[in-house]
Parts: C-alpha cells; structure tokens; sequence
C-alpha cells in the first residue's frame, strides 16, 4: 500500500471485503489489535467513537502503527469530525447524513462513508456529490433485498452493509454488484480483546480478507 496516496472513499472500501468496526476501551489494547488486524490484511481500521477512549486510542495506532489507515466512526457532527481528523483518523463513516458533516469532512479532507437506510437518503447524499455509502443497518432495513432493489434507481451507488453482517452472510452482500465491502465487528470479539488473544484476531481478519468473491464492477 502506497502510503502517501490521496486517500478516497472508494479506495478505503476496496482494500479489502470487510471494514471492521471496533469498539476500544482500553487504551493499551490499541496498538496491538490494531498491529494483530494488519497481520491478517486488514489495514482499513474504523474506531468508533462509542468510548472516550476512542480518541487517544486512534492516536496511539496513528503513532505506532503506520500500516494501519485509521477511519474515525460514528461521527456525527463537525465536532466529531474535526477530533477524529486531529486524532490521526484518515476517513469517517457516520450513522447518517447531514450537511454540515458532508461540508465539515471536505474542507478537513476527511473522506466520508455517510449512512444510508432509504432511497431519501441517497438522494441527498447524491445532491452533495457522494456516490458511496454505508448501508445501516443493513439487516434491519431490508440487507440484500433491499440492495438488489436499490440496483435500478441508484445502478452508480456503490454500498458497503453494515448492521447484523457476520462471518456467514458477509459472502452472498459481497456477491452483490453494488456492494464493495461490508462492515462488521465479528472481527475483534470482546472476549478476544479482554484476553488480548492477538492470534485469533489476526486468524479472523485473514478469514475475512478470503471472502473476496473477485473483482468488482466499475465504480462511480
């Protein structure tokens, strides 16, 4: 991976099929899960800003692990945008869409993966310039169904499912033609992290990086 590349939404979704979606606590376990999914070759690390220790978390990756592209999720607002982008983070994935996020992340350079659920959104997101989103929650909003249905009016959208997504039904949402990748947060257990049981992790992130059914369709 080219370090220096001009980092862009779609980039962040192809590096590999699943984004995962991490929830940290713990500050000293960072730098090694985040060096444990790297392993495995996932490089694309969406920390949640669910705790707050999330911030210094993302810091101690961006410090320690170069490897790794950090992504600050559940961003919901300019604030939240601007601390992940001070923290190190390289792109956000929000819940929703507004558009003062949408301005926040461009003028910060931040690129977004905003949350979509209805055809509504979409559109809005289309109005500001996006074409990839995150599809959450998947499985409560419709997952593949609703997808496939979203592959005639929006046939340019590009998705990356997110919400009830594991292991065993990561496979038939990448078979997908619009979808890209998935996220998910099968990828760090909390048992694994409370036991700092790194070789597990790595094993999981290399599970996920082989459910890549092949190439994907041109992208928007």
């Amino acid at each position: 991976m080219d370090a220096a590349r001009s980092l862009d939404v779609l980039w962040v979704m192809q590096d590999a099929p699943v984004i995962p979606v991490i929830v940290l606590s713990e500050v000293a376990h960072a730098v090694p899960l985040a060096r444990a999914l790297v392993a495995g070759g996932i490089r694309m690390l969406e920390i949640t800003l669910r705790s707050p220790q999330a911030l210094a978390c993302m810091q101690a990756i961006a410090a320690e692990v170069p490897d790794a592209v950090l992504g600050a999720g559940t961003v919901r607002n300019a604030q939240d945008a601007r601390a992940a982008a001070a923290a190190g983070a390289r792109f956000a994935v929000s819940p929703g869409y507004t558009g003062s996020l949408g301005r926040a992340c461009l003028d910060l350079g931040l690129p977004l993966l905003p949350g979509v659920a209805t055809a509504s959104d979409i559109m809005r997101c289309q109005d500001d310039g996006l074409c990839a989103f995150k599809f959450f929650p998947a499985l409560a909003a419709g997952g593949a169904t609703m997808l496939k249905a979203w592959g005639g009016p929006f046939a340019e959208a590009r998705f990356c499912p997110t919400g009830g997504v594991t292991l065993h039904n990561a496979p038939a949402l990448l078979a997908l033609p619009n979808v890209v990748c998935v996220g998910g947060s099968w990828l760090v257990p909390p048992d694994a992290l409370e036991r700092a049981d790194w070789p597990r992790i790595t094993r999981l992130a290399q599970e996920a990086v082989a459910l890549r059914p092949g190439a994907r369709a041109s992208l928007c």
